[in-house]
Protein backbone atom coordinates (compact mmCIF):
# COMPACT_ATOMS: atom_id res chain seq x y z
CA UNK A 1 0.00 0.00 0.00
CA UNK A 2 1.48 3.35 -1.06
CA UNK A 3 1.53 6.10 1.55
CA UNK A 4 0.01 9.53 0.74
CA UNK A 5 2.65 12.02 -0.42
CA UNK A 6 4.13 14.63 1.90
CA UNK A 7 4.11 18.23 0.65
CA UNK A 8 7.11 20.55 0.95
CA UNK A 9 6.16 23.98 2.33
CA UNK A 10 9.23 26.11 3.07
CA UNK A 11 12.82 26.20 4.32
CA UNK A 12 14.45 28.77 6.61
CA UNK A 13 17.56 29.00 8.82
CA UNK A 14 17.37 27.43 12.28
CA UNK A 15 19.31 29.81 14.49
CA UNK A 16 22.19 28.37 16.46
CA UNK A 17 20.81 29.15 19.91
CA UNK A 18 17.19 28.48 19.06
CA UNK A 19 15.23 26.33 21.50
CA UNK A 20 13.67 24.71 18.42
CA UNK A 21 16.89 22.77 17.71
CA UNK A 22 16.10 19.58 19.63
CA UNK A 23 17.91 16.99 17.54
CA UNK A 24 20.97 18.61 15.99
CA UNK A 25 23.23 21.60 16.45
CA UNK A 26 25.86 23.45 14.41
CA UNK A 27 29.37 23.62 15.83
CA UNK A 28 32.66 25.25 14.88
CA UNK A 29 35.78 23.16 15.43
CA UNK A 30 39.15 24.90 15.73
CA UNK A 31 42.21 22.84 14.82
CA UNK A 32 45.80 23.10 13.55
CA UNK A 33 46.63 21.42 10.24
CA UNK A 34 49.89 19.50 9.55
CA UNK A 35 51.53 22.76 8.37
CA UNK A 36 50.81 24.45 11.68
CA UNK A 37 48.01 26.63 10.27
CA UNK A 38 45.05 27.33 12.56
CA UNK A 39 41.77 26.54 10.83
CA UNK A 40 38.03 26.42 11.51
CA UNK A 41 35.58 23.73 10.43
CA UNK A 42 31.80 24.04 10.48
CA UNK A 43 29.82 20.87 11.11
CA UNK A 44 26.67 19.46 12.67
CA UNK A 45 26.26 17.24 15.73
CA UNK A 46 23.44 15.01 16.90
CA UNK A 47 22.16 15.75 20.39
CA UNK A 48 20.55 12.36 20.95
CA UNK A 49 23.48 9.98 21.51
CA UNK A 50 23.15 8.23 24.90
CA UNK A 51 26.09 8.78 27.26
CA UNK A 52 26.62 5.01 27.48
CA UNK A 53 26.82 4.50 23.70
CA UNK A 54 29.68 5.16 21.24
CA UNK A 55 27.19 5.49 18.35
CA UNK A 56 23.96 7.29 17.52
CA UNK A 57 22.08 4.40 16.04
CA UNK A 58 21.88 1.38 13.79
CA UNK A 59 21.20 0.57 10.18
CA UNK A 60 19.62 -2.82 9.70
CA UNK A 61 20.38 -5.18 6.82
CA UNK A 62 17.45 -7.56 7.20
CA UNK A 63 17.38 -10.68 5.05
CA UNK A 64 14.03 -12.40 4.54
CA UNK A 65 14.87 -16.04 3.97
CA UNK A 66 12.28 -17.33 1.52
CA UNK A 67 12.06 -20.60 -0.39
CA UNK A 68 12.69 -18.64 -3.61
CA UNK A 69 15.87 -17.10 -2.22
CA UNK A 70 17.06 -14.35 0.10
CA UNK A 71 15.48 -10.89 -0.15
CA UNK A 72 16.60 -7.65 1.47
CA UNK A 73 14.06 -5.56 3.35
CA UNK A 74 13.95 -1.88 2.39
CA UNK A 75 11.84 1.18 3.13
CA UNK A 76 10.43 4.15 1.26
CA UNK A 77 10.39 7.27 3.43
CA UNK A 78 9.98 10.98 2.67
CA UNK A 79 12.98 13.03 3.78
CA UNK A 80 12.30 16.79 4.09
CA UNK A 81 15.94 17.97 3.66
CA UNK A 82 15.93 16.79 0.03
CA UNK A 83 12.14 16.84 -0.55
CA UNK A 84 12.20 13.31 -1.95
CA UNK A 85 11.14 9.83 -1.00
CA UNK A 86 14.28 7.87 -0.17
CA UNK A 87 15.00 4.16 -0.50
CA UNK A 88 16.57 3.24 2.83
CA UNK A 89 17.45 0.45 5.22
CA UNK A 90 15.40 0.17 8.40
CA UNK A 91 17.24 2.21 11.02
CA UNK A 92 16.89 3.93 14.33
CA UNK A 93 18.51 5.66 17.28
CA UNK A 94 19.80 3.82 20.33
CA UNK A 95 17.91 4.13 23.60
CA UNK A 96 19.90 4.47 26.85
CA UNK A 97 20.95 1.07 28.21
CA UNK A 98 20.41 -0.79 24.95
CA UNK A 99 22.99 -2.86 23.12
CA UNK A 100 23.49 -2.35 19.40
CA UNK A 101 21.80 -5.67 18.66
CA UNK A 102 18.82 -4.94 20.92
CA UNK A 103 18.27 -1.64 19.11
CA UNK A 104 18.37 -3.37 15.73
CA UNK A 105 15.80 -6.01 16.68
CA UNK A 106 13.53 -3.42 18.34
CA UNK A 107 13.68 -0.93 15.48
CA UNK A 108 13.08 -3.65 12.89
CA UNK A 109 9.92 -4.74 14.72
CA UNK A 110 8.69 -1.15 15.21
CA UNK A 111 9.31 0.03 11.64
CA UNK A 112 8.47 -3.10 9.67
CA UNK A 113 6.65 -5.53 11.97
CA UNK A 114 9.18 -8.29 11.29
CA UNK A 115 10.81 -10.28 14.08
CA UNK A 116 14.44 -11.13 13.46
CA UNK A 117 17.68 -12.30 15.04
CA UNK A 118 20.85 -10.20 14.87
CA UNK A 119 23.74 -12.35 13.69
CA UNK A 120 26.53 -9.91 12.75
CA UNK A 121 27.45 -6.34 13.63
CA UNK A 122 29.85 -4.11 11.73
CA UNK A 123 32.38 -1.73 13.17
CA UNK A 124 31.46 1.93 13.66
CA UNK A 125 30.66 3.76 10.42
CA UNK A 126 30.24 7.48 9.74
CA UNK A 127 27.56 8.92 7.44
CA UNK A 128 29.33 12.06 6.21
CA UNK A 129 32.31 12.93 8.46
CA UNK A 130 33.07 16.15 6.58
CA UNK A 131 29.62 17.43 7.50
CA UNK A 132 28.54 15.81 10.78
CA UNK A 133 29.60 13.46 13.56
CA UNK A 134 26.63 11.07 13.08
CA UNK A 135 27.69 7.43 13.22
CA UNK A 136 26.17 3.98 13.38
CA UNK A 137 26.71 0.25 13.41
CA UNK A 138 25.32 -1.84 10.59
CA UNK A 139 23.57 -4.91 11.96
CA UNK A 140 22.73 -7.97 9.86
CA UNK A 141 19.43 -9.54 10.91
CA UNK A 142 17.99 -12.84 9.74
CA UNK A 143 14.20 -13.02 9.43
CA UNK A 144 12.71 -16.52 9.59
CA UNK A 145 9.68 -16.43 7.33
CA UNK A 146 8.38 -19.68 8.86
CA UNK A 147 7.62 -17.91 12.14
CA UNK A 148 3.94 -17.15 12.69
CA UNK A 149 4.66 -13.51 13.65
CA UNK A 150 6.34 -12.92 10.28
CA UNK A 151 3.37 -14.12 8.22
CA UNK A 152 1.47 -10.85 8.47
CA UNK A 153 3.82 -8.30 10.07
CA UNK A 154 2.33 -5.08 11.42
CA UNK A 155 4.65 -2.13 12.15
CA UNK A 156 4.19 0.09 15.21
CA UNK A 157 4.98 3.50 13.73
CA UNK A 158 5.10 6.82 15.54
CA UNK A 159 2.64 9.50 14.40
CA UNK A 160 5.35 11.28 12.39
CA UNK A 161 6.55 8.14 10.61
CA UNK A 162 5.18 7.26 7.20
CA UNK A 163 7.13 4.24 6.03
CA UNK A 164 6.37 1.81 3.23
CA UNK A 165 8.25 -1.51 3.41
CA UNK A 166 9.14 -3.70 0.45
CA UNK A 167 11.69 -6.35 -0.49
CA UNK A 168 14.05 -6.94 -3.38
CA UNK A 169 15.85 -10.19 -4.24
CA UNK A 170 19.48 -9.69 -3.22
CA UNK A 171 20.67 -10.80 -6.67
CA UNK A 172 18.63 -8.02 -8.34
CA UNK A 173 19.35 -5.19 -5.90
CA UNK A 174 21.45 -3.05 -8.24
CA UNK A 175 19.06 -3.39 -11.20
CA UNK A 176 16.00 -2.61 -9.10
CA UNK A 177 17.64 0.43 -7.48
CA UNK A 178 18.44 1.84 -10.92
CA UNK A 179 14.80 1.39 -11.85
CA UNK A 180 13.63 3.12 -8.66
CA UNK A 181 16.00 6.02 -9.25
CA UNK A 182 14.63 6.43 -12.79
CA UNK A 183 11.15 6.66 -11.22
CA UNK A 184 12.24 9.63 -9.09
CA UNK A 185 13.24 7.99 -5.82
CA UNK A 186 16.46 9.00 -4.06
CA UNK A 187 18.82 6.17 -3.05
CA UNK A 188 20.37 6.25 0.41
CA UNK A 189 24.16 5.81 0.24
CA UNK A 190 24.13 2.77 2.51
CA UNK A 191 21.68 0.92 0.27
CA UNK A 192 23.62 1.97 -2.82
CA UNK A 193 26.90 0.85 -1.26
CA UNK A 194 25.51 -2.60 -0.52
CA UNK A 195 24.34 -2.90 -4.13
CA UNK A 196 27.73 -1.79 -5.45
CA UNK A 197 29.45 -4.27 -3.15
CA UNK A 198 27.33 -7.09 -4.54
CA UNK A 199 28.17 -6.04 -8.10
CA UNK A 200 31.90 -5.88 -7.28
CA UNK A 201 31.69 -9.37 -5.79
CA UNK A 202 29.97 -10.63 -8.96
CA UNK A 203 32.55 -9.01 -11.22
CA UNK A 204 35.50 -10.33 -9.28
CA UNK A 205 33.77 -13.68 -8.71
CA UNK A 206 34.36 -13.48 -4.99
Amino acid sequence: MTQPKSQFLSREPLHQNSQEAKWKRLVKTKYIDPNGVKRDWESAERQTRPCDSPVDGVNIVAFLNKSSGSEILLEKQYRPPIDQIVIELPAGLIDPGETIEQTAVRELKEETGYVGVADKTSGIMYNDPGFCNANFNMVYVQVDMNLLENQNPKPDLEDNEFIECFTIPVSRLSVELQKLESEGYAIDARVGSIAEGIEIAKRLKL
